[in-house]
């Protein structure tokens, strides 16, 4: 992919000499740094959704087994 960064005139040149004396070029020099913040960053975690529980006013219970689940829901 390709795109374009306004970096400092001053920025620019330190990180051109960098690479020089590195024995790479500005491009692939940025590309190490970016793998570097790609990285750290957190991996797009999934926010765990909590259903709340409820108390119910019932006494009775409902004695469910998974024969009875698959009866009600009607799995093929």
């Amino acid at each position: 992919m390709r795109t374009t960064v306004d970096i400092p005139d001053e920025t620019y040149r330190k990180i051109k000499i960098l690479a020089s004396q590195r024995g790479t070029t500005f491009r692939q020099l940025v590309l190490d740094g970016l793998s570097v913040v790609a990285r750290s960053a957190p991996a797009g975690k999934k926010k765990r959704f909590e259903v709340p529980i409820l108390p119910s006013t019932r006494t009775d219970k409902i004695d469910l087994d998974n024969e009875a689940i698959y009866d009600i829901i009607g799995f093929p």
